[in-house]
């Protein structure tokens, strides 16, 4: 790790002592990733269209304006973890367990999306439902032992409008993990259908996550707003800050029209990790808070297809998930994103006012 190597030369120069605060850490995170993205997404795109010419491939039933975007190259969530798990072992210090089991989310989750993507642009299909159902919990299986195995409470739920509050759940812990992950993953990957639409809401969700975890990895912080100190959580602020620099470079490319998509690959990684931060820090009612867009996006399609069955064959909205139905009532694409992302930022200081909630 760079910046333990770096602090270990303070004797040498003052200025070395700045990669032992996390505030500097993590602007070198945010800025190393970005600029990873920025230089090597271009390549990237090149790389794809010689090697995968059929891209994207678009469904003949939804909105007509989408088919313009056949063939657009959808791997680019590969880039958006290499660069992420590249600034975050770079900037990360003591060895945190705490980023090594998000950058080990990462990684297998991604492959569950990397192997549907690359079935999409190589036979115009991916992996079934339920093959994908079944990796998603074989990989959260892994996850939540790892975590367990490192020594985390698995067992408590905490209430954030109370402080000291907790709800002891023993072995059912682990079928909400099961929940929490997996709904994650899903919902991120539903809100994913527009250009930017889902990228700027991860970036405001990381950076709600990035605040929850500088003040409850803060004793002086976490003893001020009454919430419960975790040694070590500060870390954690690192690996959030790689992934808005990585988002932020990969919005570069990706807003309207977009160059790139980051398919399965970076949308079911990062909800995964999105939601094993949330458990990690005891906070997962936050990321139900943060992420209400990737809610409200899920419920249409439960909602949806719930009133298919009932009436046999009506539909509730137009199309789902939420983002398709405004388009199908002649909304433009811009419009609609830019709304969403205004739900999303909203949503997201409710989140951080749980904080101050006690």
């Amino acid at each position: 790790m760079l910046s333990d190597f770096l602090y270990s030369l303070k004797e040498l120069d003052f200025l070395f002592n700045l990669f032992g605060y996390i505030s500097f850490r993590s602007g070198l995170s945010l800025i190393t990733s970005f600029f990873i993205i920025i230089f090597l997404m271009p390549y990237w795109i090149r790389f794809q269209k010689s090697i995968f010419p059929r891209g994207q491939p678009i469904r003949n039933d939804g909105p007509d304006t989408h088919f313009h975007k056949k063939g657009t190259p959808t791997l680019g969530g590969v880039l958006i973890l290499f660069s992420i798990i590249i600034s975050s072992i770079l900037w990360t210090s003591n060895f945190s367990s705490f980023n090594y089991i998000l950058i080990l989310t990462l990684i297998l989750f991604g492959l569950i999306g990397f192997v549907d993507d690359f079935k999409k642009v190589k036979l115009g299909k991916g992996i079934s439902s339920k093959t994908k159902f079944l990796s998603q919990l074989l990989v959260t299986s892994i996850i939540y032992f790892t975590i367990k195995y490192n020594g985390f409470d698995l067992n408590k739920f905490s209430i954030p409008f109370l402080k000291d509050v907790s709800i002891e759940l023993g072995y059912l812990y682990f079928v909400l993990i099961l929940l929490i992950v997996i709904g994650s993953t899903n919902a991120t990957n539903l809100t994913d259908g527009l250009d930017g639409l889902v990228t700027m809401p991860l970036i405001f969700v990381f950076l709600t996550f990035a605040v929850f975890a500088y003040v409850l990895g803060n004793i002086n912080f976490s003893d001020y707003l009454l919430v419960n100190y975790m040694k070590g959580s500060g870390e954690i602020v690192i690996f959030c800050t790689a992934a808005i620099g990585a988002l932020l470079g990969f919005l570069w490319f990706n807003s309207s029209p977009a160059s790139i998509f980051m398919g399965d690959t970076g949308s079911q990684s990062l909800g995964a990790s999105l939601a094993v931060t949330s458990i990690l820090l005891k906070q997962e009612i936050v990321l139900a808070v943060a992420g209400g867009l990737f809610v409200v996006e899920t419920l249409s399609v439960m909602l949806q297809v719930t009133y298919f069955k009932i009436t046999k064959g009506k539909r509730l909205f137009l199309m789902a998930p939420l983002h398709h139905h405004y388009e199908k009532k002649g909304i433009s694409e811009q419009k609609i994103v830019i709304r969403f992302w205004i739900l999303s930022f909203l949503f997201c200081l409710l989140a951080l006012s749980l904080l101050k909630i006690r």
